[in-house]
């Protein structure tokens, strides 16, 4: 199995990035997939997924009216598109994958399977 995040950079505050991330080796739609975050000195929090038809969303506080999670199951890809950008949204992004489709499970921050990160950084 392969999570393959990218699409990270370096902005400034109030720009726009796209998150993409590419997985292999599983059976993609059956998996609730969701992005994380960590902060350096901080713990790793959950911040969207979405459903494995992709027709439901969910969000942390700090994502939501900002952030929209989408996937496509034709291309085996999940996006995160991250709006109105802050200095706080810095951090290393990782996708992940959760095959039991528990929202309550992925937003403590369980998944089956990681992806590397993808740093972003926001310049204020």
């Amino acid at each position: 199995v392969q999570l393959q995040a990218s699409g990270g950079g370096l902005v400034h505050t109030g720009d726009s990035l796209r998150l993409s991330c590419a997985v292999s080796g599983l059976s993609f739609r059956s998996y609730l997939m969701g992005w994380f975050r960590q902060a350096p000195g901080k713990e790793r929090e959950f911040v969207a997924a979405v459903s494995g038809s992709g027709s439901l969303t969910y969000y942390a506080d700090a994502a939501k009216g900002r952030f929209t999670i989408s996937r496509d199951n034709a291309k085996n890809m999940v996006y995160l598109q991250m709006n109105s950008l802050k200095p706080e949204d810095t951090a290393l992004y990782h996708c992940a994958a959760e095959r039991s489709g528990s929202v309550i499970r992925i937003r403590k921050g369980g998944s089956d399977y990681w992806g590397q990160g993808t740093q972003v950084t926001v310049s204020s």
